[in-house]
């Protein structure tokens, strides 16, 4: 099967009370992207990060208990750095896909994350572009703007504990 073009933006804009190096810490060292990526009821069970223009990403995601009939489902993420200007921008083109159903499930998407610092705060605009929509990923897709929403929020709740 062959995946759907469809170009959506998702657009966020975020502050947090820390300064840009933390920020850019949580975005780009394993140990940290994996204690606040994914929403709630999700497990990151491997990140790997190669922090380099044409450098790999990979993050895949398990549903827990709390998600009903998705538990036990994994969500795999796979991309490569385009550009990286430390604690100041962070880009990638990845695939994201429901395990066991790739051909169907695929999003391809870019993704432009810039930090700006402000007396010891750091401003986060994320935008995601999906480039592409598998025919099975039509609801993944409409669900990203709430995934990478809920990603945030556990990124501010990380960042104000340490």
């Amino acid at each position: 099967m062959s995946l759907l073009k469809r170009t959506k933006r998702l657009d966020f804009d975020r502050t947090y009370r820390a300064p840009a190096d933390r920020v850019w810490s949580a975005w780009t060292e394993p140990d940290l992207l994996r204690s606040w990526w994914g929403p709630k009821d999700t497990t990151v069970t491997d990140c790997d990060i190669d922090l380099r223009v044409g450098g790999a990403l990979r993050i895949v995601m398990e549903a827990g208990e709390g998600m009903g009939k998705y538990r036990g489902t994994r969500w795999p993420m796979a991309g490569t750095f385009t550009a990286i200007e430390p604690e100041l921008v962070l880009r990638y083109d990845a695939r994201s896909w429901t395990e066991g159903q790739e051909a169907a499930t695929t999003i391809e998407h870019i993704n432009d994350v810039s930090f700006a610092s402000h007396n010891g705060a750091t401003r986060v605009r994320l935008i995601v572009t999906i480039t592409k929509i598998g025919p099975k990923a039509k609801m993944a897709a409409f669900g990203m703007k709430w995934g990478y929403k809920a990603h945030l929020d556990q990124l501010d709740q990380l960042l104000t504990r340490t």
